[in-house]
C-alpha cells in the first residue's frame, strides 16, 4: 500500500478542514445574524403629534428640547405665530434652536 497516507495525516488533514470551515462561518456569522435578528423600534422621547404654538400650555413649550420655564414663557409672550419661523421674533431662539424645534412645533 504504497499510495495511502497514514491514518495520523488523514485525522490531521480533516482536523485542518474542519477548522477552515468554522473560522469561514465565524467571519459570516456577523452579517447572518444582523440578517435575521429582531427588527429594532426605536421609540421617540417626543409625541407624533407636534406642539402647537399657539395653543400649548406652558408645560407643553417646556416638554421641548431646549425650552426652559422662562424661554417657555416667552413664547407665550410672542403669540399668535402664523408660520415656525415667527419664533425667531422671541429672544433667546436663533436658527440652531429653531432648527431643533422646527419638527416638534407648528403655529
Amino acid at each position: 500500500m504504497a499510495g495511502r497516507r497514514p491514518l495520523g495525516e488523514d485525522v490531521l488533514f480533516f482536523l485542518i478542514l474542519i477548522a477552515i470551515l468554522l473560522a469561514g462561518a465565524a467571519a459570516l456569522w456577523p452579517r447572518l445574524s444582523v440578517r435575521f435578528a429582531p427588527a429594532r423600534i426605536e421609540v421617540s422621547p417626543y409625541r407624533e403629534a407636534r406642539v402647537s404654538l399657539n395653543r400649548a400650555s406652558l408645560a407643553e413649550l417646556e416638554a421641548l428640547p431646549g425650552v426652559g420655564p422662562e424661554l417657555a414663557r416667552r413664547i407665550v409672550e410672542h403669540r399668535p405665530y402664523l408660520r415656525v419661523e415667527d419664533l425667531l421674533r422671541v429672544p433667546g431662539i436663533g436658527p440652531k434652536t429653531l432648527a431643533r424645534l422646527r419638527p416638534l412645533v407648528a403655529p
